[in-house]
């Protein structure tokens, strides 16, 4: 039962800080993604299910934010939180780098991702201008954020406090 708290206090704090802070971080008009940094760490901890849900219940709450199709958001952070939650097993449970760049990775395929379902669905801003303008810049401010982010939220969101050790791909 802690998990599932644990997990929906990490989403609501998300989304909170998404609606009432990250507006005013913006840099260069760009708003970093709170909620994606929280499901991608959330997948990395509790694994692809978690991931999944975690992913479709943030994307929902992303898409009633805003003015574009109700889904895409839920659809794209679903998919990206269980395949980063697939990734579980393969990393250092105490290391940051991999994590790190897994995120960073995750973060430019989401957000592509999501200007590709705008894209599908025609009502889209322009794609090549949206790639460089938004969602290049939103990278490189989410790695500073997943850098900063990663250490506290992954230890808040375990629920084991033991230190485990590399296990080999077999």
């Amino acid at each position: 039962m802690r998990r599932t708290w644990t997990t929906v206090g990490a989403l609501v704090g998300a989304f909170v800080l998404q609606v009432m802070l990250a507006p005013h971080l913006a840099v260069f008009g760009v708003v970093p993604n709170l909620l994606l940094l929280v499901v991608i760490t959330l997948a990395f901890v509790e694994g692809p299910s978690a991931g999944a849900v975690a992913g479709f219940g943030a994307g929902l709450l992303l898409d009633l934010l805003g003015n574009d199709p109700v889904g895409a958001w839920a659809l794209v952070l679903s998919i990206t939180g269980y395949t980063t939650g697939m990734l579980q097993e393969n990393l250092f449970a105490e290391g940051w780098l991999a994590p790190v760049t897994v995120a960073i990775i995750a973060g430019l395929v989401a957000d592509t991702s999501y200007l590709i379902v705008l894209a599908i669905v025609g009502v889209g801003p322009a794609f090549w201008q949206s790639l460089w303008s938004v969602v290049l810049p939103r990278a490189v401010y989410n790695t500073a954020l997943v850098l900063l982010a990663y250490p506290w939220l992954a230890r808040f969101l375990r629920t084991d406090r033991t230190i485990k050790s590399f296990r080999r791909v077999a």
